[in-house]
């Protein structure tokens, strides 16, 4: 992937200087005949001053709105291009340390076994789900397939790079979070099986557990699916919030893979965090 693009921050404005106070008199002059080009004159400059002090106003009243903030502007454009700005190696680390992410608090180590080639939404997602994520669009898609320590379980994360902007990712959060489309079944994300490993067999019958997250300071979706390297199929899939509740008793709760797939996202999504972070701040 190329290296990351500067970018430069607006230029400032000046408003008007301040206009020079009135003369002042203790003698009473004789008022002269005012030329009619002078006065003519007189009302311009009035109108240019008064144009020129609204501008500043509406600019001040403009700029301290928080859409107009720029750093804000910046964290969605840079979060927007950061597919083929920031390194796969970056984005999709060969090992993710997973201190404490385990069932009980265990700790956990993913292997990366691949990383599919970038491209749309279409394919790579049911149509139901593509068609719920609309609103924001794809602007790009990418995704890896990793592997616990014990290569008992896999778990596929995606990073979606949407088109919406901040007002548009805000309302599909809400959405998803009122409506809870994070726990329906028919909104899972699709695994990416990769041949010769242990993910070879990793389909949508595999998919045991599974997570989707919204984000709103970028234009951005992490989703991660888990499920079995033995390539079983699972009858009772569940959310991982759901599964990492302590009293679940389905097969992918009792076997971790909430935590798997919950896991593995926080992680890559904490790693994205970062790295738009330091080109957002980047000096020119």
């Amino acid at each position: 992937m190329p290296r990351p693009y500067p970018y430069r921050q607006p230029q400032s404005y000046y408003g008007p200087r301040p206009e020079t106070p009135a003369e002042t008199t203790t003698r009473l002059r004789p008022i002269r005949t005012r030329h009619p080009a002078r006065t003519a004159a007189a009302a311009v400059c009035v109108v240019l001053g008064l144009g020129l002090i609204g501008g500043a106003a509406t600019g001040t009243w403009l700029t301290s709105d928080s859409s107009a903030d720029p750093a804000a502007r910046n964290a969605y454009a840079v979060g927007r291009s950061a597919w083929h700005n920031v390194p796969v190696d970056t984005l999709f680390p060969r090992t993710l340390a997973g201190d404490g992410a385990g069932p009980g608090g265990a700790d956990r180590v993913w292997t990366r076994l691949a990383v599919a080639p970038d491209g749309g939404c279409t394919k790579a997602l049911d149509p139901l789900l593509a068609r719920t994520l609309g609103p924001v669009g794809c602007e790009r898609m990418l995704r890896a397939t990793y592997t616990d320590a014990t290569t008992s379980s896999v778990t596929t994360v995606g990073v979606i790079f949407t088109e919406g902007d901040a007002a548009a990712m805000r309302a599909l959060g809400t959405r998803f979070t009122d409506q809870r489309l994070d726990r329906r079944t028919d909104l899972m994300p699709r695994t990416y099986p990769v041949r010769g490993t242990v993910a070879a067999g990793f389909g949508d019958r595999q998919r045991a557990s599974w997570t989707v997250h919204v984000l709103t300071e970028v234009p951005v979706v992490v989703f991660a699916v888990s499920g079995f390297a033995d390539g079983r199929a699972v009858t009772d899939p569940q959310p991982a919030a759901k599964a990492m509740e302590t009293k679940a008793t389905t097969a992918a709760a009792q076997a971790g893979l909430g935590h798997e797939a919950k896991g593995v996202a926080d992680r890559v999504e904490r790693g994205l965090r970062r790295a738009v972070t330091d080109l957002t701040e980047k000096p020119e």
